[in-house]
């Protein structure tokens, strides 16, 4: 029989890794907390200036409201159209992650589990378009776009001014990195269970719906969570292909819209409360997930 007293405990392994990496750890605190600090004050700044005036504002910034002016949000909903706004973002959105994972998730599934010619070339051209930052495509995809809205029936969905348009875009931009991270995932996952599946008669289609994509599930909550951040707060992409008709706006044009419409009159408290407005969802999207988003990004790691 194995001696258990010969096996360290968890406690001794913790302290001799600390002792190892002492200086290592002590620099990493401290650069995470700096970081944390970054991140932190900008927001709650934010928020603070959302319920205040604008002589408060800029008279001393980091001065508590002398009363919750909670009309600053308010008039951002309403007189600033950032209710409309926000409701056109999260249409876009919902729809173009759910495009996103979906076809991502398939495309990183045949490409992780299946061996065929071309597997690698169609792989790495997924992978190469990390490599384009988005303003590169701004002037080809407007001109995509606006051929696209010739075709017919379907064209006046898809064209320029059209959430359905943005919907496509946001997932052809999207799937890189989605393909990148769950392909890479899907090779982890334990091939007996399809096999045992394809035995007993299950299609391709069923095995990848009712077993793969479960087990997936960790890095399929991550990889959703950073593709509905990203489109959240895009704004580039919108600016281009949803140029002349406002009431089709999303949440980033709306707030850049209170900020130069006005120029120097603009009205800040309202801005600051529409920040807040689109902050808001993602910070409670990121705490609801954020769990699963780090045994997403670790599951990988550690099968």
């Amino acid at each position: 029989m194995t001696d258990v007293a010969a096996f360290p405990s968890r406690a001794l392994v913790r302290e001799e890794r600390r002792r190892r990496l002492g200086p290592l750890s002590a620099l990493t605190h401290v650069a995470l907390f700096v970081w944390t600090v970054l991140v932190v004050v900008p927001i709650v700044w934010t928020f603070l200036a959302s319920v205040k005036s604008e002589d408060e504002i800029f008279g001393d910034a980091w001065s508590l409201p002398a009363r919750l002016r909670l009309d600053n949000w308010a008039r951002a909903w309403e007189q600033a159209h950032i209710g409309q706004y926000m409701i056109n973002s999260i249409v876009v959105v919902a729809f173009g992650t759910l495009g996103t994972m979906l076809f991502g998730s398939m495309a990183a599934y045949v490409l992780a589990r299946y061996r065929f010619r071309g597997n690698r070339a169609i792989y790495l051209l997924f992978v190469s378009g990390l490599a384009f930052p988005v303003y590169l495509a701004l002037t080809p995809l407007f001109f995509v776009v606006r051929n696209m809205g010739t075709v017919p029936v379907i064209g006046p969905f898809i064209g320029l001014n059209t959430h359905g348009g943005l919907v496509l875009v946001y997932i052809a931009y999207s799937l890189p990195f989605t393909v990148f991270f769950l392909a890479a995932f899907f090779r982890t996952l334990p091939g007996a269970v399809a096999e045992a599946a394809f035995v007993d008669g299950a299609s391709h289609a069923r095995v990848f719906f009712q077993i793969m994509l479960p087990m997936a599930k960790p890095g399929i909550v991550s990889v959703t969570i950073f593709n509905v951040l990203g489109q959240w707060n895009q704004y580039q992409l919108p600016l281009v292909l949803l140029n002349s008709d406002r009431d089709r706006w999303v949440l980033t044009q709306g707030i850049a819209d209170i900020s130069t419409a006005a120029g120097y009159d603009a009205d800040w408290s309202a801005l600051f409360a529409a920040l807040s407005m689109a902050i808001l969802p993602m910070l409670i999207v990121y705490t609801i997930f954020q769990s699963q988003i780090q045994k997403g990004l670790t599951a990988g790691a550690l099968k």
